[in-house]
């Protein structure tokens, strides 16, 4: 099992809960049969966060204690198809999802576009500190980020290309304005933890771009192995920490339970802002 080293002591403090995330694109054609012993142990478990299990593959991200936690990988390593799924873990002292999901999805990333199948073809994979050393030489690469754009406001890669969407299924729109040089450069994509670039990758080769790479572990990974060198700002998460930053600690950031957009914190100080009533996006 391909495992982030736990820091030392913190998975035996008291209170503390232990949050992974992992997923592969795999063909799945027993999906409905997996979904009552995924859910019957999770429940058991007391697990909380969310599976999602497509005819492509699955993906979850999950928080609690570290012995549930082993429990539950336990369990999916049966599955060989399941093995050595690598994980993004982190630490908190407290519970971040509200409940737990497990749900049968027609694609465990959405972009609706049936032909991508990353088990097929993706993008070359570049690790971590390969590309601190391409960001450390200055090599003209074109470092292009694949996330939303509530995203992206929280933190970026220096000089990221950002394609300002709301939504990944527009991503396969947005490379389209792209210039059309930048098809013979050497272009690294990333997003949150590699998920979204694994497909998005697919969709550039098919759109012309010779040299498409991606990065390894998302940005969380690049946190992980190499620190934050070439990032600013925080990184934007799915569950109740909204953010972390590069020690991949909790931050400030917060997030509009009206529009859900990311809030700084000059944000959440604006005389717009009501939480749960409004803030300086909604109130427009």
């Amino acid at each position: 099992m391909t495992i982030s080293s736990p820091r030392a002591g913190v998975a035996d403090a008291p209170g503390s809960v232990t949050n992974i995330a992992g997923y592969r694109f795999v063909d799945l054609p027993d999906r409905d049969e997996l979904l009552e012993p995924f859910t019957q142990l999770c429940d058991e478990l007391e697990l909380r966060g969310t599976v999602l299990l497509s005819p492509n593959g699955i993906n979850f991200f999950l928080a609690a204690t570290q012995d549930k936690i082993d429990t539950y990988l336990e369990f999916i390593e049966r599955d060989e198809r399941f093995r050595d799924i690598a994980l993004k873990i982190s630490y908190t002292d407290y519970q971040p999802f509200n409940r737990m999901h497990v749900k049968r999805k027609k694609e465990i990333i959405s972009l609706g576009l049936d032909h991508i199948r990353p088990i097929e073809k993706t993008g070359e994979r570049i690790m971590p500190k390969e590309f601190k050393a391409m960001l450390d030489a200055g090599e003209d690469v074109v470092v292009l980020d694949t996330r939303n754009d509530y995203e992206t406001r929280v933190g970026a890669f220096e000089g990221a290309v950002e394609l300002d969407i709301t939504n990944f299924r527009n991503f396969p729109n947005a490379i389209g304005q792209l210039p059309e040089d930048m098809k013979d450069k050497t272009v690294v994509m990333y997003c949150t933890g590699g998920i979204r670039c694994e497909k998005a990758s697919v969709v550039l080769m098919d759109a012309g771009f010779k040299d498409v790479r991606q990065l390894e572990g998302g940005i969380l990974g690049y946190f992980e192995e190499v620190g934050g060198e070439h990032w600013n700002g925080d990184c934007f998460v799915f569950d109740q920490r909204v953010a972390v930053d590069p020690e991949l600690n909790e931050t400030e950031v917060k997030m509009c339970f009206r529009c859900w957009q990311s809030l700084s914190q000059e944000e959440q100080e604006s005389d717009l802002y009501e939480i749960g009533v409004s803030c300086p996006y909604c109130a427009k």
